[in-house]
Order: structure tokens, then C-alpha cells, then sequence
């Protein structure tokens, strides 16, 4: 195209010259760049569709026919020759490739320890006809404290203790709102559980972290009282560690459980003999329970003259540690493959 003047001998020159081009492309790489140069933005071609509207109004339609028609015709002769040398590179890869050399090795991954037990333990629950909720792990100050009857002035809001969010948002300090959710959402009866992960500004020990996991437990229905409470646990602990295992009840203080109780598992670790993760005492404080009280459940909007019932929480750090022997529950936020890899499913 030259000026205005429609040229049809300037087209089928330039056709011929990429057709040829095309047959000479020995490679993807040089037919990739015979494609730029005779089919991109800034080709001959190109140039000639843009120049259309300078075209005197009779030619522009025979113009426009046969540049699409021969673009058309490029397009599909391209697309030809990738087939044909796409389809020459994979029968050079299949000469070459010998079946008897061993693949590239890779590493099987495991579990993390904490996961390991929180499927054992959702397992075990589930077989005694409890269901797994979730909740958020920013939670609101209304679910994490005064919803189970923690006020303002109560410790466990003090800073020393708590990661504090912007406005009326923490860090959950326990699995406990989610048993304000389960109440909230659904009517009695309740056989639920919940895990998840918790924080608590703590000072790191052998047996404390910031960062740490529990597993909520929460029953509600008619006619449940502590007995229920004790059987179910003790039954749950047997189930999880496999293996008869001694437990003490003594009393215990949480505001949102009336009588409340500490269960204690005598430490696996030691046997009873001592350890740091007993604290030398040869027992584990491992479920706080109790039952659930009633201006929780009122709160929620269950009858506390109705039903009763009631709410444990699990260690599932310390459940880890005591599974599997592990002395110091730093090493479970390490992140160190030495120590993961000893864990497989």
C-alpha cells in the first residue's frame, strides 16, 4: 500500500515472503519471531488494515477482504508448522528418555505433631456423637470475655496476658467463644468440640508459649451433670493416649463454669516421678472443666431452668507433648525439620 493507491501485487508478494519464511523456521524459537515480524502490531500487515481508511472508498472493501483473507491464510500456515515442530521436539524427547533411570527423588512430608493429635481427638469425639465447630481466631472482647461471664476488672484482661487489636477486638486468649457461637446459633442439645490455635502474651518456658492450641469441649442438654463430665473425659483420655491412664479432680476457679474443676493426668512422661513438664509434682494439668453456668447459658438465650451442662478445654500443645514424649513445647512453633520429620501420619 502506498499512499492511497490500493496495490493487490504488494500483498501477494508479502504473502509469499512469510509463507516462505514460515517453511524456513527449523525451531519454535525462530518461528516464534517469523510470527512477530509478519503477524505483530508492527508488521507489513498490520500496516496495510491501518492504512484502510486512507484507501478511496471503492477499494476499501476489496481491500479489506483480501488483507483478512491473507492474514487468515498466514494464521493457519503458522499454526501448521508449530504443530509439526512441537510434534518433532517430543519425539526427540521420547528417543532419549531411557524408562530404567529412577526419577527425581522427593521427600515425603508429615504432620505437624499438634495436627496429628487434634485428628486423633476429633476422631475419638466424633465417635461419641460430638460435632467440630470453628470460630475466628480475632475475636471480639463481648465472645472472648463477657459472654462467659469474665467482666472488665477480671485478670484475664490484663495486658500482661492479652493481645489487644484495634478497638474491641483480641486475639483469642482461649477456645472458649466458640462455645458463645455453638449457643448462639444452635438450641439444645449441644455435643460439641472446637480446636484451634490461642494466644497469650505469656513469658516462653519449657512449658509455656505465646502461641500455643486447645480444643473447647461444650455439652448442653437435660438431666447432665458432673459425673457425666468425669466419665466422658476420663473415657476421652484412655481413647486418646491409648492406654489406661490415672486422673485426679480437684477444684478449680472459671467464671463461666459453676462448681469448676482442674483434671489432671499423671504425667507420661515421668510416670508420676517428676519432670519439667510436671513441674516435679508428676502431674499434668490438662482439662479445666466444669459445669457450664447458668448465666452463660441465659446469656445465650438457653433456659438455665431447663437444661444444664458442661465445658472442658484441652491442651492439644500439651496433649502433643505428652503423646509424644517431647520435653519442651518450644519445639512445637520452631519450625525446625529435624525435629518435624520425626512425625509421619
Amino acid at each position: 500500500m502506498s499512499g492511497a493507491t490500493w496495490r493487490p501485487e504488494e500483498l501477494e508478494e508479502l504473502e509469499r515472503e512469510a509463507l516462505g519464511e514460515v517453511e524456513e523456521a527449523h525451531d519454535l524459537a525462530g518461528l516464534d519471531e517469523a510470527e512477530r515480524l509478519w503477524l505483530g502490531r508492527k508488521s507489513r500487515l498490520s500496516q496495510q488494515l491501518k492504512g484502510l481508511p486512507l484507501l478511496a472508498a471503492e477499494d476499501r472493501p476489496d481491500a479489506g477482504r483480501l488483507l483478512n483473507a491473507s492474514r487468515s491464510r498466514l494464521e493457519t500456515a503458522f499454526g501448521t508448522r508449530r504443530a509439526a515442530l512441537e510434534a518433532q521436539v517430543e519425539e526427540a524427547g521420547l528417543a532419549t528418555f531411557d524408562p530404567s533411570v529412577p526419577g527425581p527423588s522427593s521427600s515425603a512430608g508429615s504432620f505437624h505433631p499438634v495436627t496429628l493429635v487434634r485428628r486423633e481427638l476429633e476422631a475419638v469425639f466424633r465417635s461419641m456423637g460430638f460435632t467440630v465447630a470453628e470460630g475466628p481466631e480475632v475475636e471480639t472482647a463481648r465472645r472472648n470475655f463477657d459472654a462467659l461471664n469474665i467482666p472488665a476488672d477480671h485478670p484475664a484482661r490484663d495486658v500482661w496476658d492479652t493481645f489487644w487489636c484495634d478497638g474491641d477486638l483480641v486475639l483469642r486468649t482461649h477456645t472458649s467463644p466458640v462455645q458463645i457461637r455453638v449457643m448462639e446459633s444452635q438450641a439444645p442439645p449441644i455435643y460439641a468440640v472446637a480446636p484451634g490455635r490461642c494466644f497469650r502474651n505469656e513469658t516462653v518456658d519449657a512449658s509455656h508459649d505465646h502461641t500455643f492450641h486447645q480444643m473447647e469441649g461444650l455439652v448442653v442438654d437435660r438431666g447432665i451433670n458432673a459425673s457425666h463430665m468425669v466419665g466422658t473425659l476420663h473415657a476421652f483420655l484412655e481413647a486418646a493416649f491409648r492406654r489406661k491412664v490415672e486422673v485426679r479432680l480437684r477444684p478449680g476457679y472459671f467464671p463461666f463454669v459453676e462448681p469448676g474443676f482442674e483434671l489432671d493426668i499423671c504425667c507420661l512422661l515421668c510416670e508420676g516421678g517428676g519432670c519439667p513438664v510436671c513441674k516435679r509434682s508428676g502431674w499434668v494439668e490438662l482439662v479445666p472443666c466444669g459445669m457450664v453456668h447458668p448465666e452463660v447459658l441465659s446469656g445465650c438465650g438457653i433456659d438455665a431452668q431447663e437444661f444444664t451442662g458442661f465445658a472442658f478445654g484441652l491442651g492439644l500443645s500439651r496433649l502433643a507433648m505428652m503423646r509424644y514424649r517431647i520435653e519442651d513445647i518450644r519445639h512445637l512453633m520452631a519450625a525446625r525439620l529435624p525435629f518435624l520429620e520425626q512425625f509421619t501420619a
